[in-house]
């Protein structure tokens, strides 16, 4: 039985030699020390050997054991190691290596202009004023002289979240709360985005932006409103860029008026691109209705004022000849990398 413990650690202490790997290494400790085990196996005989014998065999037998069990620790500490050493050596970082280069995004088609927008107004002395966009029917509506019967309601189709609370259809109640909160003189423009239920289509989209302006002054008169927008067109599409005004009608202005440039393409002969007409109207504006001054509580009869209101899709699809809003919202980056 010495004969036989001698063997088994000879042989344990062979296989663990030869041994690398985590999973042979558990399957050896079984092998040898488990219940089953070779060494278990030859204690179960103790039972046959003399009392002399016993102590012997015994003694030899946890010896065995423990040098096994020594060897299989010494290992593993060993595998361990190596496998410490292989993965440090493959995430080692070489910093002499170049790195790669991250791709870098370029500022939205709508963002470019719009800063190009505000930079000119900002430079006219205009600031920037910001209000929310789910408003009260009040703001929106009846403080710009729109009350719950007129029809220009009717062409607007709002959401509504309740009777009187719903996402903005213009940013002009932003003017409302600046006439309300700030005494004259005011200059701002308040662009931002709005939301009327539009189906989608190339020239529509339930949720777009516009850019509206406000001056309320002592003696501020068409002219200043004339010259401040022709301004603003020269600025934004060049210094050849022609203007003209046409009557209109809002319920918040009077009088009123829509600006039109001239075809950047035909110089005003007529072609596809204004439908034959020669001009592209690009924005609606007009004189401060009395009325609304006078809801805001700003004296009709010692101001007057402007106001103007632009699509901010509208402009740049005029800037780099879009045909389709719906490309400024499907974040194609073949169509983004163009600006």
């Amino acid at each position: 039985m010495l004969n036989a413990l001698q063997t088994i650690k000879e042989q344990a202490a062979q296989a663990l030699a030869q041994t690398g790997d985590p999973k042979l290494l558990d399957e050896l400790r079984v092998k040898y020390l488990g219940k089953k085990g070779e060494l278990t196996a030859i204690l179960k005989q103790m039972g046959k050997l003399s009392a002399e014998e016993r102590p012997k065999v015994g003694a030899f037998a946890n010896e065995v054991r423990a040098s096994i069990e020594a060897l299989i620790d010494e290992k593993a500490a060993s595998i361990k190691a190596e496998m410490q050493s292989k993965k440090l050596e493959a995430e080692k970082l070489d910093v002499t290596m170049p790195g790669k280069a991250a791709p870098i995004g370029k500022p939205h088609p709508l963002t470019k202009v719009l800063d190009e927008v505000k930079e000119i107004f900002l430079g006219m002395g205009f600031s920037i004023a910001e209000g929310p966009e789910v408003e009260l029917d009040y703001y929106n509506f009846e403080a710009l002289n729109i009350p719950k019967d007129h029809p220009a309601r009717d062409t607007q189709d709002t959401f509504y979240i309740s009777d009187n609370v719903l996402l903005r259809t213009q940013t002009s109640p932003v003017q409302i709360r600046t006439m309300e909160n700030q005494k004259p003189p005011i200059h701002i423009i308040a662009p931002g985005r709005v939301y009327r239920s539009d189906a989608v289509d190339a020239t529509h989209s339930p949720l777009f932006h516009q850019i509206e302006g406000l001056v309320v002054d002592k003696g501020v008169t068409m002219a200043d409103l004339k010259g401040t927008l022709e301004l603003f067109v020269k600025r934004l599409y060049g210094e050849e860029s022609v203007v003209r005004f046409r009557p209109h009608h809002f319920p918040f202005t009077e009088p009123s008026a829509e600006l039109d440039v001239q075809c950047f393409a035909c110089k005003g002969e007529g072609c596809r691109l204004c439908k034959g007409e020669g001009w592209i109207e690009i924005l609606g504006c007009g004189m401060v209705h009395p009325k609304v001054l006078s809801i805001c509580g700003i004296d009709p009869e010692e101001y007057s004022g402007f106001a103007f209101g632009m699509g901010l899709e509208r402009i740049v699809m005029r800037r780099y000849n879009i045909s389709d809003m719906r490309l400024f919202f499907e974040n194609d980056v073949r169509f983004l990398n163009q600006f």
